[in-house]
């Protein structure tokens, strides 16, 4: 009875450090790890939930519409992103004298896209041979503008690790999104609907980013503070650029040869097979972004923390890459209905990409957080090269599948670069590197035979099987994991739980 009220202690001492920062750089990352990940799971969760709800109110043809609208949106933006929020956090000391330049290039790029947007909108809708997407993307032009106008004081919650006001900032919109397009779909039956849906959520998060922040930003453009900010952020637009062309280039080859009910069928497959994985490595981005470049002078604590973010990051982009290799079909069949199962094979194919993701996305921050930008970009092109060198002739051959596998093929092409130069950068060795990876890759073995096992036994699957099959895997991967560091005396994830009074107390994470 004692132990159980001492470990209850622990985790109660344990669970308030998570929800209240501390002074040490330690306790800030994993605050705001927590409320990052909080966030992004929770966002998601909504986004998983009403991507599922729209797909049986709507047509893949109008996800497909809605996907173009995007395309263009997407395009615009990366063509003509400035760089000045990642330059305006990597800077050291004080940073407001730079936010009133920032926001009004901002509030100026935003404007300008909305004409753009106007303008190019039928020459879209006729590259695609989808007449209806003209409207769509037209409509869009509200987004690039209430976009502008977000108040740029927000950068302080990432430059300062406070993450637990980013949570109500953005999930503000997540919310008011979900709320608007839903019941719009149930009337309006077509793309609107998810139109309807951006737009309400953007203005909301704009509204609130006056609310979170004190900061008031005023119409003023200093030249040079403007070019010296843009001297860091050329290389992050080239790196947004390459990521665009390596994430859209795809969309764009399949909605011109496929259509945009293929495109639908695309989209939703990346969408749901890398969700997760990639909004993981996101939300660590976002924390160790900062974290890295208050440490960039500092080799010994950031060779650790970039140790440390990789281990969580495989810890949590394994089991469910495996997950989604294995119960793909079961998923569609039962919570995307019978239209979508030519979903099943790319899904399958993309999950793999989105753990090569994953990995090779640790490094942009990295890079970025040392001031080295130009590697990330790098990274980016050498993928992005390889994708598209194979996706012309795919493509025809493979139809959508083909699509998926040369996005594989070019994330595991950038790998050796991503492990040259993180290892470099961050001064790790190879063994370091090779013992960080084992636990996960070992835990997620055991997973796929828990899986294998247990879907056998239960099929076929219905919501309440897949629900337990699902169980079942995470905590056979979390005992796996946990069992083999404990054989191999690592300290999972490098997180020591803090003692009760009167224990004896494991030394914390040092960063």
């Amino acid at each position: 009875m004692k132990d159980f009220a001492q470990l209850v202690a622990e985790a109660r001492t344990f669970g308030w450090r998570l929800l209240t920062p501390g002074n040490a750089l330690s306790q800030r990352v994993v605050h705001a790890s927590f409320w990052a990940f909080s966030l992004r799971v929770v966002d998601r969760l909504f986004g998983l939930a009403r991507t599922v709800v729209l797909a049986r109110l709507l047509a893949p043809s109008d996800f497909g519409l809605y996907g173009i609208a995007l395309l263009a949106l997407s395009m615009l933006e990366t063509f003509s992103e400035t760089g000045f929020n990642a330059a305006i956090i990597q800077k050291k000391g004080d940073v407001k004298p730079y936010l009133d330049t920032a926001w009004t290039v901002q509030v100026i790029r935003g404007w300008l896209l909305a004409l753009l947007l106007l303008v190019i909108a039928p020459y879209v809708a006729m590259f695609f041979g989808e007449p209806g997407a003209t409207s769509l993307v037209r409509a869009l032009a509200l987004v690039t503008v209430l976009r502008g106008l977000v108040n740029t004081g927000v950068l302080y919650f990432r430059k300062e690790l406070e993450f637990h006001k980013e949570f109500l900032y953005m999930f503000s919109g997540t919310l008011v999104d979900m709320a608007v397009a839903i019941p719009a779909a149930l009337i309006l039956r077509n793309a609107w609907a998810l139109i309807f849906g951006l737009v309400a959520g953007q203005f909301v998060r704009v509204v609130v980013s006056y609310f979170v922040h004190p900061y008031r930003p005023r119409f003023r453009l200093e030249r040079t503070k403007a070019r010296e900010l843009f001297r860091f952020g050329r290389w992050v637009f080239g790196s947004h650029l390459g990521v665009y062309i390596a994430t859209h280039g795809d969309d764009i080859i399949v909605g011109k040869f496929l259509g945009a009910a293929a495109l639908g069928i695309y989209q939703l497959a990346f969408r749901l097979s890398n969700t997760m994985a990639t909004e993981i490595t996101e939300v660590f981005s976002m924390v160790s972004f900062p974290t890295f470049s208050m440490l960039q002078e500092d080799r010994r604590k950031l060779e650790k923390a970039f140790v440390r973010f990789l281990e969580a990051t495989l810890f949590l982009s394994v089991p469910l890459t495996g997950g989604f290799l294995v119960l793909t079909e079961d998923f569609v069949s039962i919570f995307l209905g019978s239209s979508w199962i030519p979903v099943a094979t790319p899904m399958k194919i993309l999950a793999i990409a989105g753990f090569l993701r994953s990995v090779a996305a640790t490094g942009g921050p990295l890079f970025r957080g040392v001031g080295k930008p130009h590697l990330g970009f790098w990274l980016v092109f050498s993928r992005v090269v390889v994708t598209f060198s194979l996706i012309w002739f795919w493509v025809p051959k493979w139809d959508v599948s083909g699509a998926a596998a040369a996005v594989v093929v070019g994330f595991f092409v950038s790998i050796p670069y991503w492990l040259f130069a993180s290892m470099k950068v961050a001064g790790l060795r190879f063994q370091q590197l090779v013992s960080t990876l084992l636990p996960s890759l070992v835990a997620g073995l055991v997973m796929a035979a828990t899986l294998g096992v247990t879907k056998w036994v239960l099929s076929p699957l219905d919501v309440a099987s897949f629900m337990v099959v699902g169980f079942l895997s995470v905590a056979s991967y979390t005992l796996a994991f946990l069992l083999f560091c404990r054989w191999t005396g690592r300290v999972p994830l490098g997180i020591q739980m803090p003692r009760a009074k009167g224990g004896r107390r494991c030394p914390p994470l040092e960063m």
